[in-house]
């Protein structure tokens, strides 16, 4: 392989900016520390959306939570997590010391977003202590709102299904929030931020197609960094997690993706840059697995913009 770009775009998000035919934005925003005011932000969160892989690079997602203070950042390169996956669910002794992480803080009542990723340097039962390589802001496009509040959690283990089940279906067919995780696997790629990152989509009910065991994916406008399409682009397995914010119930996907970079003939619907499919390999279900439970609010004016999807039929490019 050739000599590394310089900056915090890796290889893959660089073919990723180029296919798009974007150009590379600047890199304005994307730092190897927090600024105080993202350190201030994960420190008022209740819940935490985090990722990593296991030993053969398969990410595994998940979402950890705490009451507010439950994270922490002692100096602008480390967060302190006062929880770790419970050990019934998919992945959960993977979150340990030496392993990359992705961590996304989410504030659903503001459509605040800031992401960080990084190392996990030490692990155990007082939680994770994570070390930041990279850290960066999302815009709140496609965040719809939501108060939060705590609720009984069931202590029933993870449940492998056999996708599509019924209650799988109905919980994607209902969801208006989604969340990925990516690894940017290749031997020396994406190390100067731990190659591993979880993101953020959002749209209309029903956002979120699925035929059979493929989902398919929109990807509408946004920062056009491609920290999931890069990720993908050198490695094409993810994990997809949904979370019934009515109910607390989780469905964990895992599976390989396939980007359509082309428009199909007749073109993409509006606000529709690309598209990207999912073929689900594994699944898992946690019923009202959440101590927290969010009544919804309103729907960002750009998701309000994309209705267009949601009524096209799915198309391969």
């Amino acid at each position: 392989m050739d000599a590394l770009p310089a900056g915090p775009f890796h290889v893959g998000e660089l073919i990723a900016h180029d296919l798009a035919g974007t150009g590379t934005p600047g890199a304005v925003g994307i730092r190897p520390f927090m600024p105080d005011q993202h350190r201030e932000f994960f420190g008022l969160l209740p819940y935490l959306f985090v990722a990593t892989v296991d030993a053969e690079g398969w990410p595994v997602a998940t979402v950890l939570t705490g009451p507010p203070g439950f994270v922490q950042s002692p100096d602008p390169v480390t967060l302190t997590v006062a929880a770790r996956p419970r050990a019934e669910e998919p992945g959960a002794q993977l979150f340990a010391g030496g392993r990359p992480f992705g961590a996304l803080g989410l504030d659903l009542a503001t459509r605040r977003r800031n992401r960080a990723n990084g190392l996990i340097t030490a692990a155990g039962e007082g939680g994770l202590t994570l070390r930041v390589l990279q850290s960066f802001g999302n815009c709140p496009q496609y965040i719809q709102t939501r108060a939060v509040e705590t609720a009984p959690a069931s202590t029933v283990s993870a449940e492998a299904i056999a996708f599509p089940t019924p209650e799988a279906l109905a919980q994607i067919a209902k969801a208006d929030t989604m969340f990925v995780a990516t690894n940017a696997s290749l031997e020396g790629v994406g190390g100067e931020n731990g190659g591993v990152d979880i993101s953020h989509r959002g749209g209309l009910p029903g956002f979120v197609k699925v035929e059979g065991d493929v989902l398919t994916i929109p990807d509408f406008r946004g920062n056009r960094f491609f920290n999931t399409l890069g990720n993908l682009v050198l490695d094409p397995r993810a994990a997809l997690l949904f979370v019934d914010f009515e109910t607390g119930d989780v469905l964990h996907l895992q599976g390989r993706a396939e980007i359509d970079w082309q428009a199909p003939a007749g073109g993409w619907p509006e606000g529709v840059q690309r598209q990207w499919r999912l073929k689900a390999e594994r699944a898992w279900r946690r019923p009202a697995a959440l101590p927290l439970r969010w009544t919804f609010g309103d729907y960002s004016p750009v998701t309000l913009s994309t209705a267009a999807w949601n009524s096209a039929p799915a198309k391969v490019a």
